[in-house]
């Protein structure tokens, strides 16, 4: 079968410049590596093409004798020119697509987080651990220590970890020769490919157990407890984690271990709300003391304290008590304490109660006047509650 146009390959004008062709051949690479069309054979050879005609047309004089002889000015061979296989590519280009496309193209780009990669000849990694830590308010804006008691895979006391059976040790996989790998040459119109895999023999650890550990059978590991001190910074909110790295379930046969996870929950308080770092407290007020003022003790999250209420304080106004709520995370500052005054109405009245209101009632002081406003109506009170819950 005829070779291809190379310009039409990467779908670029003859008198395109580098960064154009740079920019093409990135497009095609993207598009149709194996990684993106598993199985998909199509794909492949496109890939194949564009790479080859990249190889050619980036390089000034391969492509001056290219355009004045077409494909039988180049030497014979070229068609992969020296890869063993999709990775090498990357290697080799590593200008176009940056060194995060290490192993295989896609690795990094689609991962979706952080690797654990192991040394040769050590076992599998261990898995992270996720526990979930309540923590009152209190605690929440002091900071704390805690000690939690968590149950994980710990390595196996017997063998160290290791495996095998006391007085033997690993021997080195016959299969892969202690790469942990396996490699399967292919050859193809386009060169030769090398297919790299990791060894069934070993499970890709380079060295294998003939006689295992009794205890683990040869694991390396086994259920245990562990007690652990985690430090809760002030100003921590709810879905906040702390990792704590190497502290998850141990690996195989002395692979590294996971990390642990505690993720921050808030318990429910018995009086305050959290907005941020502000507190709300709702404050039930008599309607005498909000018509005369009065001074009453109120919770805080380090005891209580005093808090003046003005005479004539509408129901609904909200109080602010300075630095008494939690910390920012960043010790940037300290929140407060927002206390909403709500005006208690009594249900129950005796006789003398109700005779005495309806006296008060008569006074022209006690009914509100056109043009009043209570703090319900008040666009400040609004604004304030908007700011405290959004």
């Amino acid at each position: 079968m005829a070779k291809r146009d190379y310009y039409e390959i990467l779908e670029v004008q003859r008198g395109s410049n580098p960064d154009e062709i740079k920019k093409a051949y990135r497009k095609a690479a993207l598009k149709f590596h194996p990684d993106r069309n598993p199985n998909n054979k199509e794909a492949e050879e496109k890939f194949k093409e564009a790479s080859e005609a990249y190889e050619v047309l980036s390089d000034a004089d391969k492509r001056k004798r290219y355009d004045q002889y077409g494909h039988e000015g180049l030497r014979p061979g070229a068609d992969f020119h020296g890869y063993t296989n999709v990775n090498d590519i990357f290697s080799s280009f590593g200008d176009i697509f940056g060194s995060g496309f290490g192993g295989s193209m896609f690795e990094e780009v689609f991962s979706g987080g952080r690797s654990r990669t192991r040394t040769r000849g050590t076992g599998t990694p261990g898995s992270d651990l996720k526990i979930h830590l309540k923590l009152t308010l209190e605690e929440i804006a002091s900071g704390i220590e805690k000690k939690l008691k968590i149950k994980r895979w710990k390595p196996c006391e017997t063998c160290g970890g290791g495996g095998a059976k006391a007085g033997t040790s690993r021997t080195t996989c016959t299969v892969c020769s202690g790469t942990g790998e396996v490699r399967q040459v292919s050859r193809s119109v386009f060169g030769q490919f090398v297919n790299i895999s990791t060894c069934g023999n070993c499970n890709g650890e380079g060295r294998i157990i003939k006689e295992r550990c009794p205890t683990c059978s040869g694991e390396g590991r086994e259920q245990g407890e562990s007690m652990i001190k985690v430090t809760v910074p002030a100003g921590v909110a709810e879905g906040n984690y702390i990792p704590m790295r190497g502290q998850g379930n141990a690996g195989q046969r002395g692979g590294p271990a996971g990390d642990l996870l505690v993720i921050i929950e808030e318990e429910p308080h018995k009086y305050f709300t959290r907005s941020g770092d502000d507190i709300i407290l709702d404050l039930l007020v008599g309607f005498s003391d909000a018509a005369l003022g009065t001074e009453i003790d109120i919770p805080t999250l380090t005891g209580r304290a005093r808090l003046k209420v003005e005479a004539g304080t509408q129901s609904g106004r909200i109080l602010r008590m300075r630095d008494k709520g939690i910390p920012q995370l960043n010790g940037g500052g300290v929140g407060d304490e927002l206390v909403r005054v709500n005006v208690w109405v009594p249900t129950k009245l005796s006789r003398e109660d109700k005779e005495a209101l309806k006296n008060l009632a008569k006074s022209e002081d006690m009914k509100p006047k056109e043009g009043d406003r209570s703090a319900h109506s008040d666009k400040s009170f609004f604004a304030k509650m908007k700011d405290i819950f959004t």
